[in-house]
């Protein structure tokens, strides 16, 4: 650890057996209205405008993790009810039958290989706790576009387009490039429970493993900060395959790595979600004897997650966790990615400290 990320707001509030802070997020989820009537859930909300940006599917994948999370930690029905309205609208308007994919967003002509696998990965979790077979069917769909429609020559295309699936050109931006953080996504083809499929993320894990060292290069330290949290989704990728050695090792360099820089770059621009992904990395890493948890940097990324968020007397705000902040300013953006990463790493802290883990990575939102 290299000196604390600041030396304010060094305690979480709320943390407790109680966890208030998991209820708080949880009724954000259902009472702000980021979930929408349709069952989508918007990109996240404009606290400065008082306006959702429009749905998406990927993000409407997110919640529904967080969601089905929710309701096994707490047993609560609403939680259950509102992630069985998240699957219905990717099984049902958010689904491109006639190209047999998810569009980017529903009507869109592009299609990415991250958000469908986060999108599967979503419906995989809720079809845990319903036992609907649609929504597995569906998640099973998405596995297999995954594997047929984004397969190039040693690559898997970031973006197609629609209805062709041809690849499309790609920009200096992280998303619109092939990149270790696409392993993530790719651990729905481990969920799904087909060989061919399992063999298929072992393509993808390779692929990973020989570009990851480079992907955090960069002379603009706030790309780096966005780079981060693409970063940690390999990490947290690589937590399924950590009986190869080569994983072991990427895992405890990439910890290594990501902490340094999220310390070094934060007083200037800082994101919630870093610190919760790779909060929640350590401990799930330490905790299947992979690499020993470092307490100190692991409390410290906890409080630094539990400072973001919100309290507020506005019901679209109270509960939600901020994107992050630049300098000493909150960026006016509640955020459902951050709030689902952030509420799940504080109850794993949580859990850690109070030594009752369990924790299957299936769970891993």
């Amino acid at each position: 650890m290299t000196g604390p990320l600041y030396s304010a707001h060094a305690t979480i509030k709320h943390l407790g057996t109680t966890l208030d802070f998991l209820d708080r997020a949880g009724q954000w989820f259902l009472q702000s209205g980021i979930q929408e009537p349709s069952g989508g859930v918007a990109r996240y909300f404009r606290a400065e405008a008082g306006v959702n940006l429009p749905v998406s599917s990927e993000i409407t994948g997110y919640a529904a993790s967080a969601l089905a999370y929710l309701h096994e930690r707490s047993g609560k029905q609403e939680y259950l009810d509102a992630a069985t309205r998240c699957a219905d609208f990717l099984t049902g308007p958010a689904w491109d039958a006639a190209s047999h994919t998810y569009p980017f967003e529903p009507g869109s002509d592009r299609a990415y290989f991250f958000d469908t696998g986060i999108i599967a990965r979503g419906l995989m979790a809720v079809a845990r706790r319903t036992g609907n077979a649609a929504y597995q069917q569906r998640a099973q769909d998405a596995a297999m576009s995954l594997g047929f429609d984004f397969l190039g020559d040693s690559v898997f295309y970031p973006v197609i387009s629609l209805p062709e699936k041809e690849p499309l050109p790609e920009e200096p931006r992280w998303s619109r490039k092939p990149g270790c953080f696409q392993l993530k996504s790719a651990l729905i083809w481990r969920e799904v429970g087909d060989e061919h499929a399992d063999r298929m993320f072992h393509v993808a894990l390779a692929m990973a493993l020989a570009s990851h060292e480079t992907f955090l290069d960069d002379p603009d330290q706030e790309r780096v900060m966005d780079r981060l949290h693409a970063y940690c989704y390999f990490l947290e990728a690589l937590l399924a395959a950590t009986d190869h050695p080569e994983v072991r090792a990427a895992l405890a360099w990439g910890i290594a790595r990501a902490g340094a820089l999220l310390r070094r770059i934060a007083p200037v621009f800082e994101r919630s979600d870093v610190n919760a992904q790779l909060l929640r990395v350590r401990l799930i890493a330490h905790h299947t004897g992979i690499v020993p948890l470092d307490e100190a940097a692991a409390a410290e990324e906890a409080a630094r997650a539990a400072s973001f968020q919100a309290v507020s007397p506005r019901t679209q705000l109270d509960g939600g966790f901020w994107f992050g902040r630049k300098g000493p300013s909150m960026l006016p953006f509640s955020n459902p990615v951050s709030t689902a990463f952030c509420m799940q790493a504080l109850a794993l802290w949580d859990d850690h400290k109070q030594g009752r883990w369990n924790f299957a990575l299936a769970q891993l939102i």
